[in-house]
């Protein structure tokens, strides 16, 4: 693509299905569709590049009831697009032609052109993660349900060699909540194990802060969403009262004034899921005025299959991400693609060596 050019857009749909009920605040996830891209020059059609639209059901923008229709037309629409040379330009030519609320689809094209430009290789940014030279630390992740499922998953979480642990809370008894993590720090201390909690929104205004001073005792780095998004008001007291980091997750879904957000309710962190925000001129907005307010960050996938969660991950790498990262959800699938992507020692990494199943 030295030249301006046309390229032919097509999907595909795949519904995976969860190895286990994965228990959220908002309920009970058994299946996730996702819709691959597939990007390609009709006069080179073997080289493609592959990219991934999936939006979370009650979350995302996108989440509509006509989103399969919607993305046809946009595919269709994008096929008669010429578009210009290099990365940069035609990122930001998606950012002008993709409408703000079809996040997943603005990503999902953004990832499959980026890896048509590269060969249709699968290398979306970055060079050390795609050469398998860099590994990437994460977040082992504990999904809700009860007590004795979520122990097993912090045990066998721990064993794996994971230094920092996610839990998702406000689905259980929130005592049983707080037992798990006296199991965890009992036996190891914060210097050991970084523990992560994620509210999902969960708790109410009016108990929110007693109970983050009840998991404050446990030494957390941080609780995702304590109260539902929304309320900038309370969610700003609730950052300058807190005893315990607090990060925003859920708040930053289809805000686009994102400064005044930032300056409003100040908080410790925020976290990045480029499906939901938008993808990568969008993500990356974000981390520059979190950076300019010393406001921390990290990367989250949202329950893409390998597609996605490799592009994010490339992400994550040409942003130069340090603390653990979301991205360790890449085995939740039964039937996910096979990829180069593997965790180990509570890292992500790219085997080189190991090849992709195509999509089908």
């Amino acid at each position: 693509m030295s030249n301006s050019s046309k390229i032919t857009f097509e999907y595909l749909k795949r519904t995976l299905i969860f190895k286990f009920d994965a228990g959220t605040s908002r309920g009970v996830l058994k299946t996730k569709d996702v819709f691959w891209i597939k990007a390609f020059h009709s006069e080179n059609p073997e080289t493609i590049g592959w990219g991934e639209a999936a939006p979370l059901v009650k979350l995302s923008l996108d989440d509509r009831p006509d989103f399969e229709e919607v993305l046809r037309k946009t595919l269709d629409q994008m096929s008669q697009v010429l578009f210009g040379s290099g990365e940069k330009n035609v990122v930001n030519q998606l950012q002008g032609l993709i409408p703000f609320d079809l996040p997943s689809i603005r990503f999902g094209l953004e990832t499959a052109i980026l890896d048509l430009l590269n060969g249709g290789k699968k290398k979306v940014l970055g060079d050390a993660f795609y050469k398998g030279e860099k590994a990437i630390a994460i977040n082992g992740l504990i999904w809700m349900g009860q007590k004795d499922f979520m122990l097993d998953q912090i045990k066998e979480k721990l064993e794996q060699g994971f230094d920092c642990i996610k839990m998702k809370i406000g689905a259980i008894d929130f005592e049983q909540e707080l037992a798990l993590l006296d199991y965890i720090r009992t036996r190891f201390s914060k210097d050991q194990i970084t523990l992560r909690v994620d509210a999902n929104g969960a708790f109410s205004e009016n108990d929110a802060l007693v109970k983050l001073h009840q998991l404050a005792k446990y030494e957390l780095h941080s609780i995702e969403q304590p109260i539902a998004a929304g309320n900038w008001k309370a969610m700003r007291h609730l950052c300058t009262a807190t005893p315990l980091p607090i990060a925003l997750d859920e708040e930053l879904i289809g805000v686009k004034n994102k400064a005044e957000l930032l300056d409003d309710i100040q908080p410790q962190y925020i976290i990045l899921k480029p499906t939901l925000l938008g993808g990568i001129l969008e993500t990356k907005a974000w981390i520059e005025l979190a950076e300019l307010r010393q406001i921390g960050w990290w990367m989250t996938s949202a329950l893409e299959s390998n597609i996605g969660l490799n592009a994010i991950a490339q992400l994550a790498d040409s942003l130069g991400a340090t603390v653990p990262q979301g991205l360790g959800t890449g085995k939740l699938y039964q039937n996910n693609l096979e990829s180069p992507l593997k965790i180990e020692e509570g890292k992500i990494l790219y085997n080189p060596q190991f090849a992709w199943e195509q999509p089908s």
